[in-house]
């Protein structure tokens, strides 16, 4: 049966959320079309910002309708995410009191930041409060709400309304997407204000991704990239683009 294009890009999207990526070759084969006709389906859907095409192949763009789970995310560019979470924790500085998001990449921040000395550490996850909980010198205070399960972690007025009290020295923040035309941008609403009160009860605001993160846009702006005092990522993003972004304010340190 002869599928035709709108029925080839919807089975790529499908394919792409169900496993992580797809690859030119495969779906060809699988679809049973010429390479050049997945590269021209891919293209549409890059131009549709449903997927982002890297060579040989695409990954789904998070959107409001589709977000990886942290299951996922905790085996997606993990040597990467250790080397940005390690470089991101050395900023921490004379920070006391520190904010740190939901997702994988802020769980390895706390996970790195130093035991020798007290701090105490605002959180919305429960993977972040978890890890930290029984460490000798940080105290963990877990923000109430309610526990959105694909991230395990909290969101809503609750969350916001307790966060809004707090004057923190540095906030550790994560994105479905960052841009220079959108800012740092996520699919859901209800975290996207999470993010959003966490910059403005901080001092300073460190965020920290890894390359795929650059260029995508996401449902919901929660913040602009002169907001941040530093971006963390690797050297898989190119020199002259983290040069663009630094053009905007922050230091960048690619590790």
């Amino acid at each position: 049966m002869t599928r035709t294009a709108e029925e080839r890009q919807r089975e790529i999207v499908r394919t792409a959320r169900t496993t992580g990526s797809v690859d030119v070759n495969t779906l060809a084969t699988q679809l049973g079309v010429a390479k050049e006709t997945v590269r021209r389906d891919l293209r549409a859907l890059e131009d549709h910002g449903l997927v982002r095409r890297t060579h040989g192949g695409a990954y789904p763009v998070e959107s409001a309708g589709f977000e990886t789970t942290l299951a996922f995310r905790a085996t997606s560019h993990v040597p990467e995410k250790r080397r940005v979470a390690a470089a991101a924790a050395e900023l921490l500085g004379d920070a006391e009191t520190v904010f740190v998001d939901e997702g994988f990449t802020p769980q390895l921040i706390a996970e790195a930041l130093p035991r020798d000395r007290p701090l105490t550490v605002v959180t919305a996850s429960l993977p972040v409060a978890g890890a930290l909980a029984g460490t000798e010198n940080t105290s963990v205070l877990l923000l109430g709400g309610r526990v959105r399960p694909g991230t395990l972690a909290t969101v809503d007025h609750w969350t916001t309304r307790m966060l809004a009290g707090f004057v923190l020295d540095l906030a550790y923040i994560g994105a479905n997407g960052i841009s220079r035309e959108h800012g740092l941008t996520t699919p859901d609403p209800a975290v996207s204000e999470v993010k959003a009160q966490a910059i403005r009860a901080a001092r300073r605001t460190v965020f920290a991704g890894v390359h795929t993160k650059f260029g995508a846009v996401s449902f919901c702006r929660f913040a602009e990239i002169g907001a941040l005092e530093a971006i963390v990522t690797s050297t898989l993003l190119p020199s002259s683009e983290a040069h663009r972004y630094s053009l905007l304010g922050p230091q960048v340190i690619r590790v």
